[in-house]
């Protein structure tokens, strides 16, 4: 089968597509047929060598898929010719810019019936990175007022519906260019970070969402007991003391594999509550320039490879 694997760090000219040989799953696991996988910021991280999250090359980066299972191991919980979607494996390897991938079946769920695999695709990784933040740590819930850094990137855009879903009111970070795609996705309003200063006008949210490392900056525009959602700085324990010692609470969240969650996003998802936004697709042989695409900072959404 082809998949993108790397030999050595470097810029997005590393990723070469190679015939490796196809997995086989084992008990428990499935093998699916990639339609599409996405690609997320931390993926170019690590090709770099930036965040050497799987250690030296060689290895193939990626982990968002969407496909049809084309064989089932002993016990797992889909059948052949299912269609899932997932982020399998995270934050070990999954090499999801491939042709096939095998992953354990609960790491995996059944794709949203009302997208294509391409948006499936789309979702996993920041659709669960904001799942877990606003709804597992942070307990969002009606009338909170949630504010969102980065909303129109491929997590925040996800967070602001997600918390919307969730009945509350979402203040948004983007910058002036973006604000009508922000406001599109339900965001009560909307601040442009480059001309407005979020903490003054900001001092009462129950929840900020930051996708930033701007911890420290975003406590003061929490109200006592709020709660500061960090996904970058979530192993930071003197962000995390310094929180305490204001009077409000740190959840630090690392993203992971969850097909409860995947299940109750598919559920919203065919519910009409969220929609992910897929600013451009490359074909898998093009998997350099959709990194290209990433590391510009200039993506509304996300970017998906077919494969």
């Amino acid at each position: 089968m082809r998949a993108v694997i790397q030999n050595t760090f470097g810029g997005p000219e590393v990723l070469k597509v190679t015939e490796v040989e196809r997995p086989r799953p084992l008990s428990g696991e499935v093998l699916i047929r990639v339609h599409a996988s996405a690609v997320n910021p931390v993926d170019a991280a690590v090709r770099s060598g930036a965040f050497p999250l799987l250690g030296e090359p060689p290895f193939g980066v990626g982990w968002d898929i969407s496909g049809v299972v084309e064989e089932a191991g002993p016990g797992a919980r889909f059948a052949v010719g299912d269609e899932v979607y997932g982020m399998p494996f995270f934050p070990r390897a999954a090499t999801g810019y491939a042709e096939y991938v095998a992953a354990p079946s609960r790491q995996v769920a059944r794709k949203p019936t009302t997208l294509d695999h391409v948006h499936a695709a789309a979702l996993p990784l920041a659709a669960l990175t904001a799942w877990q933040g606003l709804v597992d740590a942070a307990h969002v819930k009606e009338g909170d007022r949630v504010l969102i850094h980065r909303a129109a990137g491929g997590v925040g855009h996800l967070a602001v519906q997600i918390a919307k879903a969730h009945g509350a009111h979402v203040i948004a970070l983007a910058s002036a260019a973006r604000h009508e795609f922000v406001t599109g996705l339900g965001a009560d309003e909307v601040i442009d970070y480059r001309t407005t200063d979020f903490t003054q006008a900001v001092q009462d949210a129950d929840v900020v969402f930051d996708s930033t490392a701007q911890g420290a900056r975003s406590l003061r525009a929490l109200r006592p007991g709020g709660v500061l959602v960090s996904i970058l700085e979530h192993g930071d324990t003197d962000l995390a003391a310094t929180v305490a010692a204001a009077g409000r609470r740190f959840a630090g969240t690392s993203v992971e594999p969850d097909y409860a969650s995947l299940e109750a996003i598919a559920a919203l998802v065919d519910a009409g509550r969220i929609r992910p936004h897929v600013e451009q697709t490359f074909p898998l042989a093009e998997a350099g320039k959709a990194h290209e695409l990433i590391e510009s900072g200039r993506v509304q959404g996300k970017v998906v490879l077919t494969v």
